[in-house]
């Protein structure tokens, strides 16, 4: 994996189903003239990009100097950003605790936490707000105009006029605190939001590495610090310096403002002057990055990390990488050349890099990634013994040297520029949020967006580059490689008592905070404990924020026609769509004839039948066809509940490929291949994937910890929470783990057939195709063609219903279960089995989850637990709390305790139920991109009729209701529930005989 900050081209590309409008956004815009005045702003600049199907403006604020764009294009997801250069000088992560403090209550909102608020009064399709190295971006999206101009509204007070309490500084940020705030003889501790997050993502060792790499890479100005905050620093920062902090960067002549969608720009200019910059003049603020100065010789450096339990090698947890500075990521066109060349080098099974770190198994996965003003190219390897370092650093240097012999295939240069023209045309729903990050830190150092966006140009200035000089990309690594001083190579190895040193340091920091302290402080920061308790506690008055109200939301859905069919004996949904050129595919194949032994290998197989060679191809040569002729192709597990009996459910694998029309036959002569020739005869090639997907598990676990605390939580209430720890849980994960620490893999090559002749069976099948009208013939043709050959795999067997099946012997039990995890925050989750899709209890099921999040739970387990995130969510028949980094778990338990108490009493009111229901239609009537229109119906069974009966349901709940279903299935003993937390060693858990450790 490398970093390149500027070019992400994949956030690019799609073409909405409005382009058949007569008087289009992009039209409109197209009226404005540079030098035009409107509501305080200046036009620069007025152009169009016909491949992402969009007029910019760029404008600049007479008064202030903020700059603006604005992307008019004819999509309803209309997106707004600003972003401010953010450039702190210490680790104290003053930035994201800004950003989390900004968002706490402002001058025209001054309710605590409006942001949180605004989530369940607005129809928003998203909102949050980023810190990055050297930026802090604060977006929202939304398909309604008149909650564009609420969230409008309350973004810019928030982050131009915020309150900044010393409170909101204390919950979010850090305080010292009593561990119990009502009990002055109870010890004090470090608490805060931001505190335990950062604790949180620093048990992460790819986070760790990464952190460092940066640092080290460019130690001279803001990148040598940790913008997020480094834990142990965090307990420096003062409530005067956060205040500071924001006077001299949250100032307009720092920001840059982004908006995109179909609704007028003069209406965005004109609220953002009345509201915000007509109150600023302008500053010269000094946020400008310098360049990194280069080192006249490259350097080394060593650091250490936590050891990893769920590793798959024990012996091999050293990470090296390679990191080079390159350019400046503002020259848009040398940043697309090094984007492009990057991939070259190490994207794929066919580039040198993957050959030479990979193959040889000397580690099991390319190493980590940074972004900064200036771009990086970082190489390496993790999960490798500490041995294989010299030959790692010597094969690199190599690697380098034979790129610049023999350069790159002009195959494969091709595959890289079909890959950007599949992107540019495959449409996202969230098209405004993409193109906002993409530009984002290019423009951020005054860099030009309008050059980033035409990406055309730049592919044609790469082809006559190469035409006019062949050796033009080996002169590039010859130059920003082989010839770079500025090189640091860093390595990482486990330290067994890495945490116990964590634990130290954070424990002498806090004795020293308190032998500071006189006894008059501590009775200060005790009655400051207090205070803040009791503003937590206390019922909040809203009523000052802007709301849309339930008669706001659409009362139908809009239907999805679609037409069933066959073919060769397969039933296939045919989706019309102005999908811009492309080809959707996806099929189902059931697994119900699979034998239960062969159950946990299915996500190795999902992973590894498209990259071990089919037909007349090697792995190389089939990698090679699917990057040119399709925009990928996957195969996953795919389970999903009866919408009307929890224990009936789909268990199948999902196969998805994408094309461009012209491309039709060639995808589905490479799916051919794969159901009648997989290779499965390389044992070499298959220790490389089982590796890096080992690797890949294990390090996925302390970013979403959440998820798998949840999976384990319902692995013992319904056949499908079953299916799911067994195919994507903490199971998966340690069956993996048992997988790669296998000496010798020919029991598995010879199990891959065997789940191949029950799965890849068009006897099993069923299919889906989204595409334009004018092209469905066409897709109906390839895709009998391509039935008819794969019809041998039916072998004699019967056929079986491709979608119910039935768990007639499962019986739901209750479940404890503690995984010792070696992070210092815990991922708590119980989940309790209710109603399916269908029933009419679901609706009230739902409602609740929202209303209990925002109106308890939230209170109880982010602002005074002091967790990242928490709350409770419906679906597929369980109802599921859940916490996240989190530094309690008996007491975050307790707190899911109390919020069914608090539902029971009825303590809401008719406005919260409104609100929460705002939350739920926000999600349930988010956009779907015309790839994925029917696909709810196809993978799921619920038709628009279904949905529309839920909606009528989710309208129709009252507080009544909602007391009702809180009582009769969340109260102690109504139901099963399951529980797990992952999370540090924990006695009161491990004396408790309820549970299971792990």
């Amino acid at each position: 994996m490398i970093l390149f900050s500027l070019a992400n081209a994949s956030v690019l590309g799609q073409n909405p189903s409005w382009r058949f409008r007569s008087t289009s956004a992009t039209e409109r815009a197209l009226q404005y003239q540079a030098g035009q005045k409107i509501h305080g702003f200046t036009v620069k600049e007025v152009f169009t990009v016909p491949d992402l199907f969009l007029t910019a403006v760029k404008l600049t604020h007479d008064n202030t100097g903020a700059q603006y764009l604005h992307a008019a294009r004819d999509d309803k997801n209309n997106l707004f950003s600003v972003q401010f250069r953010t450039t702190p000088m210490d680790d104290t992560g003053v930035p994201h605790i800004l950003e989390h403090t900004v968002l706490c209550g402002s001058q025209k909102y001054p309710c605590r936490d409006p942001f949180f608020k605004m989530l369940n009064r607005s129809l928003s399709t998203f909102m949050n707000a980023f810190t990055a190295s050297d930026y802090t971006m604060y977006p929202f999206s939304t398909q309604n105009g008149k909650d564009f101009q609420n969230l409008l509204s309350v973004y810019l007070d928030a982050v131009f006029f915020p309150c900044l309490r010393e409170l909101d500084f204390w919950q979010e940020g850090w305080r010292l605190e009593n561990e119990n705030p009502t009990d002055p003889a109870s010890p004090l501790a470090f608490k805060g939001v931001v505190f335990n997050e950062m604790k949180g993502a620093f048990s992460d060792n790819e986070r760790v590495y990464a952190q460092h790499l940066q640092n080290k890479l460019f130690p001279d100005h803001t990148y040598g610090v940790v913008s997020g905050g480094e834990p142990l620093a965090i307990p420096d920062l003062t409530w005067e310096q956060l205040k500071h902090f924001h006077a001299t960067h949250y100032h307009p002549s720092n920001a840059r403002f982004f908006t995109y969608g179909d609704l007028p720009l003069e209406q965005h200019l004109e609220q953002i002057q009345e509201e915000a910059l007509s109150r600023f003049e302008r500053t010269e603020p000094d946020t400008a990055v310098p360049s990194q100065p280069i080192w006249d010789q490259p350097r080394e450096d060593h650091v250490t990390c936590s050891p990893d339990a769920m590793s798959p090698d024990p012996a091999k947890q050293n990470t090296l990488c390679m990191s080079f500075l390159l350019g400046d990521i503002t020259d848009t066109f040398e940043s697309f050349t090094l984007s492009l060349l990057s991939s070259l080098m190490i994207s794929g099974p066919n580039s040198p890099f993957y050959k030479a770190l990979i193959e040889p198994k000397i580690g099991s996965d390319f190493s980590s990634v940074v972004g900064t003003k200036e771009a990086s190219f970082s190489i390496g390897l993790q999960g490798m013994a500490e041995e294989d370092i010299p030959k790692v650093k010597q094969i690199i240097v190599q690697t380098i040297d034979e790129i610049i012999a023999n350069g790159f295939e002009e195959e494969r240069i091709e595959a890289q520029l079909h890959k950007i023209e599949i992107q540019m045309k495959h449409q996202s729903t969230s098209f405004g949020l993409s193109l906002a990050s993409y530009i984002a830190s290019c423009w951020n150092h005054d860099g030009d967006p309008v050059q980033l966006l035409k990406i055309s140009d730049s592919v044609t200035q790469f082809r006559q580059a190469l035409k006019d000089n062949p050796r033009f990309l080996q002169e590039k690594v010859l130059h920003y490689f082989k010839n770079n001083t500025h090189r640091l190579t860093l390595s990482m190895s486990p330290d067994e008592a890495y945490l116990e040193k964590q634990t130290k340091s954070e424990k002498e920091k806090l004795q020293k905070k308190i032998k500071a302290l006189s006894e008059s402080d501590k009775k200060e920061i005790y009655e400051k404990g207090l205070e803040l308790l009791s503003v937590q506690s206390q019922t909040q008055d809203a009523s000052c924020l802007p709301a849309l109200k339930v008669s706001d939301i659409e009362p139908t859905i809009s239907v999805t026609p679609v037409v069933m069919d066959t073919a060769g004996g397969v039933p296939v949904q045919y989706c019309e769509q102005p999908t811009n050129g492309m080809v959707y595919f996806r099929a189902v194949c059931s697994l119900n004839t699979l034998p239960e032994d062969l159950k946990p290998y299915v996500p190795l197989f999902c992973s590894v039948i498209t990259r071990m060679g089919c037909g007349r191809l090697d792995y190389r040569q089939q990698a090679q066809q699917m990057e040119l002729k399709t925009g990928g192709m996957s195969v996953s597990t795919s389970v999903h509940p009866d919408h009307s009996n929890m224990d009936m459910y789909e268990q199948g694998v999902l196969l998805s490929s994408s094309c461009l029309e012209r491309n039709l036959p060639d995808m589905f002569h490479l799916w051919s291949e794969i159901f009648n020739s997989p290779h499965f005869d390389d044992e070499e090639r298959l220790r490389v994937l089982v590796m890096m997907s080992a690797q890949e598990l294990a390090n996925g676990i302390s970013y979403s910890g959440h998820m798998y605390a949840m999976t384990r939580a319902a692995r013992s209430l319904t056949p499908t929470g079953e299916l799911n720890e067994t195919f994507g849980g903490m199971e998966q994960v340690k069956f993996m783990k048992r997988i790669a620490e296998m000496p010798d893999l020919t029991k598995v090559l010879r199990t891959l057939p065997r789940i191949k002749r029950h799965i890849l069976n068009p006897l099993n099948m069923r299919c889906a195709v989204n595409t334009t009208p004018q092209k469905v013939a066409d897709a109906a043709g390839q895709l009998d063609h391509f039935i008819s050959g794969v019809a041998s795999n039916k072998k004699d067997r019967r056929p079986v219903r491709p979608d119910i099946a039935e768990e007639a012997h499962f019986k739901p039990c209750q479940m404890k279960t503690f995984f010792p995890m070696p992070f210092p925050v815990n991922f708590v989750s119980h989940c309790i089995r209710t109603v399916p899709f269908t029933h009419e209890d679901y609706a009230s099921l739902n409602i609740l989850a929202r209303m209990m999040t925002a109106k308890y739970l939230h209170g109880e387990i982010r602002e005074k637990g002091g967790a990242y995130g928490g709350g409770a969510r419906m679906g597929g028949g369980l109802f599921t709390f859940y916490s996240y980094r989190d530094p309690n778990s008996v007491q975050t338990l307790a707190a899911f305790r109390k919020g069914v108490d608090w539902a029971r009493s009825g303590a809401f009111t008719q406005q919260d139920i409104d609100e929460a229901k705002l939350s739920v239609f926000s999600a349930v009537d988010s956009p779907v991109a015309p790839s994925d229109k029917g696909m709810g119906r196809f993978l799921t069974g619920i038709t628009d009729e279904l949905k529309q009966a839920h909606r009528e349901r989710l309208f129709a709940v009252t507080s009544k209701n909602i007391v009702d279903v809180a009582g009769r299935y969340l109260g102690i003993g109504q139901r099963t529930c399951g529980v797990a937390v992952l999370g540090p060693e924990n006695d009161t858990i491990r004396k408790d005989p309820s549970w299971v450790v792990k």
